[in-house]
């Protein structure tokens, strides 16, 4: 590698034996950028988008705002208080295109606002859904024009819902209205597309073996690029290969805890931690690690599948997911499905902190990205797809106002939501599936 004057691309990546690793964007890096890529690196610009999908609707009551801003957050909300102030929770949208209501057609619509071919063979049809267009814009500079991620390591075929195709179930993106994007759960599969050189599943265990740590293997490069970069760049850096090394340490640790205890889940693959929250946080991060070496600019994430009968015993509530939604208005359940919701809601207010935490040119991260987390269905005893919970963090580099709750009284297509977001970060589409317009009073025109 070659550094003069502080000049170094944008696409610079470590190499060692067998690897190759993406840096963060550096101020060194600056000097080389086309106008363009500048443009895009600048304080002013949103850089990324990130969709992040919660199953089976909520309970609104522990989830709505009484007012019009964020002192005082529902329960289902608190863990969110240390971000509040790039938060906007946004009530009153709904999804027309997913009725009849069904699970199958919550997932489908979440991100296509489309109605979904009822069929339950191989001629499923839905639209392309919106990261996916976002990807063709700004995804196509990078390694990964965008990335597909959920917590569930094994997909269901068939039949899965009142006539539906599991594909609809299954899979969050479409780039196409008859190519679903399968999503990926195994976070050592997850590193490796993102850092390592990838190979049939033989060939991943012999690099594995051939090397303790991807970090190793590129340290002479390491050390080089550091000698001459400038302290800034060299604590950016140092911080990011320390992310970098804890991810992969953790991922080790999980294959190694599975290797030692094999049974009773024999169909666990190798390396996806025991606890749902040890996953669920290691997903993240690497999500962090992704946009922070700008190896992709748009992701997505099923936390869990529609009618997933996941239990949650780690915070009280060892029922299955899916029965407890069906909840009849009995309190006890309700309040269950709150739970759920805090839970969900905690790791993806975790998520918003790293972040945060992350610099980047005068900002960092989060003011860099734009995120929407939410569900494709309403009261989930009722399967309807009016009043979705729907949040929008981030996005201070494109001056959205945070600390507030955006109320629409009269039901509001999320396609609205979509193409505004899709707008923000440079896609220039006049309309989206059923929008009826952009909801520009989420970003401030005048606010810098």
């Amino acid at each position: 590698m070659i550094v003069r004057k502080r000049s170094l691309s944008r696409r610079t990546l470590l190499r060692g034996a067998g690897a190759a690793v993406a840096l963060p964007l550096l101020d060194a890096m600056l000097p080389a950028m086309t106008a363009d890529a500048a443009t895009a690196a600048s304080d002013s610009a949103l850089r990324r988008l990130a969709y992040v999908y919660i199953p089976m609707g909520f309970h609104a009551a522990q989830w709505t705002p009484k007012g019009e801003n964020l002192d005082d957050l529902p329960s289902s909300l608190q863990p969110l208080a240390p971000v509040k102030d790039h938060l906007t929770v946004v009530t009153g949208m709904d999804l027309q295109n997913a009725y009849p209501g069904s699970h199958a057609t919550s997932n489908a619509a979440f991100l296509s606002a489309a109605r979904a071919k009822l069929t339950e063979s191989t001629d499923y049809y839905l639209g392309t859904t919106v990261d996916q267009i976002a990807a063709r814009k700004i995804g196509r500079s990078t390694a990964l024009p965008s990335l597909e991620l959920a917590m569930d390591t094994m997909s269901t075929v068939g039949q899965c819902d009142n006539g539906y195709a599991c594909v609809y179930q299954n899979n969050l993106s479409w780039s196409s209205p008859t190519t679903p994007l399968p999503s990926e759960a195994h976070p050592r599969l997850v590193f490796e597309m993102l850092f390592g050189e990838g190979g049939s599943p033989q060939q991943r265990r012999a690099q594995r073996r051939s090397r303790a740590s991807l970090l190793d293997s590129v340290s002479d490069e390491m050390r080089r690029l550091q000698r001459q970069l400038g302290g800034s760049d060299r604590q950016r850096v140092e911080g990011y290969l320390d992310s970098l090394r804890e991810v992969e340490r953790r991922i080790q640790h999980a294959e190694a805890s599975a290797a030692d205890h094999p049974l009773p889940d024999l169909d666990r693959p190798v390396g996806v931690p025991e606890s749902y929250a040890a996953h669920a946080r290691l997903m993240f991060d690497l999500q962090a690690l992704a946009f922070q070496a700008d190896i992709t600019r748009v992701t997505t994430f099923q936390l869990a599948r529609e009618t997933s009968n996941r239990t949650y015993p780690e915070i009280g509530v060892p029922d299955p997911h899916h029965p407890v939604t069906h909840h009849g208005n009995r309190p006890e359940k309700l309040a269950k499905v709150a739970k759920i919701n805090q839970f969900h809601v905690s790791l993806f207010a975790e998520f918003l902190q790293k972040l945060q935490s992350i610099p980047e040119g005068n900002g960092t991260l989060l003011d860099h990205s734009l995120l929407m987390y939410g569900s494709g269905m309403g009261n989930p005893d009722a399967h309807d797809h009016t009043n979705l919970p729907v949040l929008v963090a981030g996005g201070a580099a494109g001056r959205m106002q945070g600390g507030r709750h955006l109320r629409f009284d009269t039901p509001t297509p999320l396609a609205n939501l979509h193409l505004t977001l899709l707008n923000k970060v440079g896609v220039p589409l006049e309309t989206f599936a059923d929008s009826t317009g952009r909801i520009d009073k989420l970003f401030d025109p005048v606010r810098v």
